[in-house]
């Protein structure tokens, strides 16, 4: 799914994980509302993104 976010809304993955982690937004959903209407993300693509970076922070 990367490369297609990647393309679609032409930022790399890693700059949509900082966005996410600088927001002062930490629930999964307030996140991908806000991708969604702040950045216009679709609803799967921008789920896909909190998820992933979720989870990688919940592991660190």
């Amino acid at each position: 799914m990367a490369p297609s976010i990647e393309k679609e809304y032409g930022r790399p993955i890693a700059e949509w994980k900082d966005l996410i982690r600088s927001s002062p937004l930490s629930k999964h959903m307030e996140l991908v509302t806000w991708l969604k209407t702040e950045h216009g993300l679709g609803h799967g693509h921008a789920n896909a993104l909190v998820a992933h970076t979720l989870a990688e922070e919940s592991t660190t």
